[in-house]
């Protein structure tokens, strides 16, 4: 089954991602893993990236796509997989369909998580770490037992600078920029369909198991 996941920042992607991997048994493809692996491996491609990124450069679709069509020829995505991160723009989904056509395959489903602004400013700005073991909670959805610790190492927990009401309100207007276009893209390939993100981790899989038949 080959899929790719939509949703903006907060929806919860990472963690239905997860769950779409394990019941399907497919590889999980995020662009942000692959790019830093191949910085890290020194690869060519990876090293064209780096020159991107230390200007402080978007890194060119043409590269993004190379990169993923790299990953999409290894062995354990014979099966399929789940990409997640890419396609971001129209560009980048049309040389995404050209790559599959010329190794002749095609997108399965396009799984669009759908959250309201308000909810994930409300789920973003509750979030906090644990600094010790990195743990998660919410202050409304998952509160730990004692304020401000960790339940499981007893670790001080914190809020990311970039938790804010402000910079996810940016993320989230930049994402929906840049995606609106996406969904219009695969709605007329008729692939996609979307999941409503407000539910519980359970009802959200439950729906995409769903749709995907």
């Amino acid at each position: 089954m080959r899929l790719v996941l939509l949703g903006p920042p907060g929806a919860g992607k990472g963690t239905q991602a997860s769950a779409i991997i394990e019941k399907y048994n497919i590889p999980h493809i995020s662009t942000g893993d692959i790019l830093r692996s191949n910085i890290k491996e020194g690869t060519d491609l990876g090293k064209k990236a780096k020159a991107y990124m230390d200007k402080g450069q978007l890194v060119p679709d043409e590269l993004v796509v190379s990169i993923v069509k790299d990953r999409l020829l290894e062995d354990d995505c014979k099966n399929g997989f789940l990409l997640d991160g890419f396609p971001r723009t129209v560009n980048q989904a049309e040389a995404l369909d050209e790559e599959l056509a010329n190794m002749k395959l095609k997108l399965d489903h396009v799984i669009n998580i759908e959250v309201e602004s308000s909810e994930l400013i409300k789920r973003a700005i509750g979030r906090r770490i644990c600094k010790e073991c990195g743990a998660t909670y919410h202050i409304e959805f998952n509160p730990p037992k004692k304020e401000g610790k960790c339940d499981i190492c007893d670790g001080e927990l914190y809020q990311r600078d970039d938790d804010t009401e402000e910079t996810v309100s940016r993320r989230i207007e930049v994402y929906l920029k840049e995606t609106s276009p996406l969904i219009d893209y695969y709605t007329k390939k008729g692939i996609i369909f979307s999941v409503d993100g407000k539910q519980s981790i359970g009802g959200v899989f439950k729906d995409i198991v769903k749709s995907l038949g």
